[in-house]
């Protein structure tokens, strides 16, 4: 059982400050790999790197952000404990991973789930509501893509946003171990062919526009 410090209400949810500097950490950690992944360690303290900086904070973090929460709501829903804990291990390993081969391995935590009793096909949403909030943004992004010029700097952004958020969804449904596509897989396995097959699709289509 994870003992949640000052506990926030947030609509019908709960939320602490354990959880909020959890995400803040992990949500900078994510946008600092994903900036160096791109610009090189060489140029950290570039002007090239914050603004790569800010668009990993905007494109993966808030993708980040929306699949952790999606699994807390609807754990919440069904009378769970839910909150995330960062891997602060996990998050140094992502930046050294970034800094030495340029490769992000990100797995910044997960929401941790006590309390009652769910079975499998309540897993299954629960793992669903993940990958489901990881397309969402991205679709936002795809419309926001679709709208403006691609050249411009909405465009690029949106486009990134897109693309990543894609990926995000499709890594996520590997059908073993601690992805949630295992979670999905057990609780309906229809539902874990249909949301592959979107990931799938929105993953090909991203690389097929850039």
């Amino acid at each position: 059982m994870i003992t949640p410090h000052r506990t926030y209400k947030i609509g019908p949810f709960y939320s602490s400050e354990v959880e909020i500097t959890d995400l803040a950490k992990a949500w900078i950690a994510i946008s600092v790999a994903f900036a160096i992944i791109n610009v090189g360690v060489s140029a950290v303290f570039s002007i090239n790197f914050l603004m790569y900086f800010l668009l990993s904070a905007i494109t993966v973090g808030l993708g980040f952000i929306a699949h952790e929460m999606g699994h807390k709501v609807i754990a919440q829903k069904y009378g769970c404990f839910a909150e995330f804990r960062a891997d602060n291990m996990m998050l140094v390993f992502a930046i050294v991973l970034a800094i030495a081969i340029r490769i992000v391995f990100a797995a910044p935590g997960a929401v941790m789930i006590s309390g009652h009793q769910v079975d499998r096909k309540r897993l299954g949403y629960i793992g669903a509501a993940g990958p489901i909030m990881s397309l969402s943004i991205a679709l936002i992004f795809l419309i926001l893509y679709l709208v403006s010029n691609p050249l411009s700097l909405l465009g690029k952004v949106s486009g990134y946003g897109f693309a990543i958020n894609s990926f995000i969804a499709l890594f996520n449904m590997i059908p073993f171990g601690m992805f949630d596509g295992y979670k999905i897989f057990q609780g309906s396995k229809i539902m874990w062919v249909v949301m592959t097959a979107i990931a799938g699709i929105a993953t090909w289509y991203s690389g097929a526009l850039f």
